[in-house]
């Protein structure tokens, strides 16, 4: 096989090695050609349970490949895959250390993608030595990531799981149920049976736990022994840890012996496939409880003697297989403050050489914008006084238009006026000839002087609808504004009201309405307390405004 053919098969074998991740941190899977997947998945855990190292060079070659082939995100998962090889034999220096150097190569490469599984597995490897606010912080700088790229069509929402399956996971291995539940909650949610069946075993595996920490230990077994048909062939190293707890289920249960023998099952398959070997000191605390429960004390000090000597290894400060993940070598912190300081230089570097001409560019600026204010104020005065030049004429032409039309209402007034003292002038002539006539005196027959009086008797009554109608062209509103303000005004209040605009003596009033100048006096009273009216209030006045 040539070196092209094996580069391509490596890589595909690559391509689909998170189901390690999955079995080492108990996250999820995303979404993949679920057949690849498997036959792929499956060639992994068999070359890593097998030969541990085989599995971490493979893992340096494909990164060493992809980091040829400017790979960021393959290259980032390579080194994901050997820190998970060095995990499930506990060598955490050596799996710390390629976890920060996945981290600095995923953020040289802005690559987001890349750096949702370095930060849920270094929250997955905080979480196993209960360091909960850093375990935290990674994961939801993980789902920060994740939502962000699923918003923007990068990922699908099923890769929401692999953050909430790591927060559930966490919150129950802290015993913090309540948010153990709703994270799980969260990852069925999103979370698709039929593309990703695999993620179901592990989520059912959550669940089981879940379901005995809470006391429905018939439940959890039911579910635990349901999942163990697809671990054996797909990932038989994960059998540890479900032996683990159904042990753990049948020690709540008083069945000591039946607990023990599910222990010792998950030792024999930690060290028949290199996997969770720091799982194995929890699993010997447990059997000495066993132990103690049987009665076989040497039995159980031996286990406890056992549980110390794999704590020493695997998590002491002294042991060399932790030292550096417990002091925090922060490579990647390091790193990126080295690469701020070098941005700063450059950054100063290129203000200074700048400076003359930021200087030169906000001089102009300063100059365009005086300029440009000077001259906007200059037109602001040039238009304000404009419009104020305009409205003044406006304001004079509108003042001269009501003057206007008021001289022409007053000229027409006094026509109306003059025009009304003719009638009256008028029908007292005609009032004497009247009284002549009525004497009979002269040659005239009395059937004739009858018919002149009808006559004049007419003109008179016909002499004030003219009078009226006159008036009501000249005043167009003024019965209108009459009858709003006062409506309940007579016909005959209406009458005088008229002639007072008029500004008619009560002389002129009395031979133009026909009565005497008593009873007009009489009317002008009555008037007064129809429109209450105050004695100091001038009638004539008062009815000329409208």
């Amino acid at each position: 096989m040539d070196k092209t053919a094996t580069r391509q098969i490596l890589l595909c074998f690559i391509t689909h090695f998170p189901m390690l991740i999955f079995s080492q941190v108990e996250l999820t899977i995303d979404s993949r050609n679920i057949h690849n997947f498997m036959h792929w998945s499956e060639q992994m855990n068999a070359i890593r349970q097998h030969s541990p190292d085989s599995a971490i060079q493979l893992y340096q070659w494909s990164f060493e490949t992809y980091l040829e082939d400017k790979d960021t995100l393959n290259a980032v998962n390579s080194l994901i895959g050997m820190a998970i090889a060095y995990g499930h034999i506990a060598q955490y220096q050596s799996a710390y250390d390629n976890l920060w150097k996945a981290l600095l190569l995923a953020d040289q490469a802005n690559n987001a993608k890349a750096k949702i599984p370095v930060y849920i597995i270094l929250g997955r490897y905080y979480s196993f030595y209960k360091r909960k606010e850093n375990a935290l912080d990674y994961f939801h700088r993980a789902l920060s990531l994740n939502k962000e790229l699923v918003t923007k069509g990068e990922m699908k929402q099923e890769d929401l799981v692999s953050c909430y399956s790591a927060l559930s996971s966490t919150y129950r291995e802290l015993d913090d149920l309540t948010y153990a539940k709703v994270y799980l909650d969260s990852c069925l949610m999103f979370h698709n049976p039929k593309l990703n069946k695999a993620t179901t075993h592990y989520l059912t595996f959550t669940s089981a736990v879940i379901d005995y920490k809470e006391g429905r230990y018939q439940i959890a077994l039911d579910s635990l022994h349901a999942i163990l048909n697809w671990f054996k062939p797909y990932n038989p190293g994960f059998q540890v840890l479900i032996y683990t707890h159904i042990g753990d289920v049948y020690q709540k249960m008083k069945a000591s012996k039946t607990a023990e023998s599910y222990y010792q099952q998950a030792l024999k398959f930690s060290k028949e496939y290199n996997s969770h070997m720091d799982f194995t000191p929890m699993i010997h605390e447990r059997l000495a409880k066993v132990y103690v429960d049987q009665g076989a004390y040497q039995a159980a000090f031996a286990s406890l003697q056992k549980e110390k000597e794999l704590n020493a290894q695997f998590f002491d400060s002294r042991s060399e297989n932790n030292r550096s993940l417990l002091e925090i070598k922060d490579e990647f912190r390091v790193e990126k403050e080295k690469q701020n300081q070098l941005i700063q230089e450059r950054l100063l570097e290129k203000l200074e050489h700048e400076e003359q001409e930021a200087f030169l560019k906000n001089m102009i600026l300063l100059v365009s914008i005086v300029f440009l204010v000077f001259a906007g104020v200059i037109y602001f005065n040039y238009v304000r006084n404009k419009h104020r030049t305009e409205k003044q004429l406006i304001q004079k032409k509108k003042e001269l238009e009501i003057k206007q039309a008021e001289e022409l209402l007053a000229v027409k007034n006094r026509e109306l006026a003059a025009s009304s003292l003719k009638l009256i002038e008028k029908d007292e002539f005609l009032a004497e000839l009247k009284e002549k006539l009525s004497q009979r005196n002269g040659n005239i027959k009395p059937e004739e002087v009858r018919k002149i009086v009808r006559t004049i008797s007419h003109s008179k009554a016909q002499n004030w609808e003219e009078f009226e109608a006159r008036f009501i062209s000249v005043n167009k509103e003024f019965y209108q504004k009459l009858n709003i303000n006062f409506p309940k005004l007579s016909r005959g209040d209406q009458k005088l009201c008229a002639l007072i605009k008029l500004n008619l003596s009560s002389k002129e009033m009395a031979k133009l309405l026909g009565i005497s100048i008593e009873s007009v006096h009489t009317s002008r009273y009555r008037l007064r307390k129809k429109l209450g009216l105050d004695r100091n209030v001038s009638l004539t006045e008062f009815v000329a405004k409208f």
